[in-house]
């Protein structure tokens, strides 16, 4: 079965490791799951990354800033997402779109209706199935980069500010659609995350599996 997972949230909110980790589980189940991000995933995409999270573009333009997300949103989609999705698999993936509306739409205060209109050529329509919003307190996850020596990019540096406008624009997505997202409480050790994650995503695929199962044995809508 096909399932679209993604992940958000402020910087240093363990978005990556969460993603890693439920790839694993989920390939341990035997499910034909694919970890990506954004942005990059794909050749172009990543050249693309490198532009945008250079310390030394300070100059970069908001609007020039969403392009670029867009551009590798766009190839990534067409080239990995896509094609996984169509072949049964999973994917999953670290930011998609909700990340430009919150970043670029809330933070930087670009028009949202106008970043939707580029996001909806930009993915083709894809959206994802399920998305898991790590919350974090923007002090906190920046800290926690700093001691974990993770290492900065051009997004970092930001006012903080911006970072807590870009954390209520998260959280503003997630309740607006709170059947597609979760918010976890990224503050938590990486196990309770995790663990949490896992349950909610096992109980989505149990579901989905007994509604196959249901369909198979009635036939599906409209079936001779």
């Amino acid at each position: 079965m096909s399932l679209f997972i993604t992940f958000e949230g402020p910087e240093g909110s363990g978005k990556t490791t969460q993603c890693r980790e439920l790839t694993k589980d989920l390939a341990s189940l035997g499910y034909s799951a694919l970890h990506t991000r954004e942005p990059g995933g794909t050749h172009i995409g990543q050249q693309i990354r490198t532009v945008l999270l250079d310390d030394g573009n300070t100059e970069m333009n908001p609007v020039t800033e969403f392009l670029l997300f867009s551009a590798s949103r766009a190839q990534l989609v067409r080239q990995t997402i896509r094609p996984h999705l169509e072949q049964g698999g999973i994917v999953v993936c670290d930011r998609y779109f909700d990340s430009s509306l919150a970043y670029q739409g809330h933070g930087h205060g670009l028009d949202l209706g106008t970043l939707r209109l580029i996001t909806e050529l930009a993915t083709d329509g894809l959206t994802p199935d399920l998305t898991f919003l790590l919350d974090i307190d923007p002090e906190v996850g920046l800290r926690r980069r700093d001691v974990n020596r993770m290492q900065s990019n051009r997004l970092d540096a930001y006012a903080l500010n911006f970072h807590h406008m870009a954390r209520q624009g998260f959280l503003d997505l997630a309740r607006g659609d709170s059947e597609r997202w979760m918010i976890v409480d990224a503050g938590q050790s990486t196990q309770e995350v995790q663990s949490k994650i896992r349950t909610h995503v096992l109980s989505v695929l149990e579901r989905e599996n007994q509604g196959r199962s249901v369909s198979q044995v009635h036939g599906e809508p409209g079936s001779a």
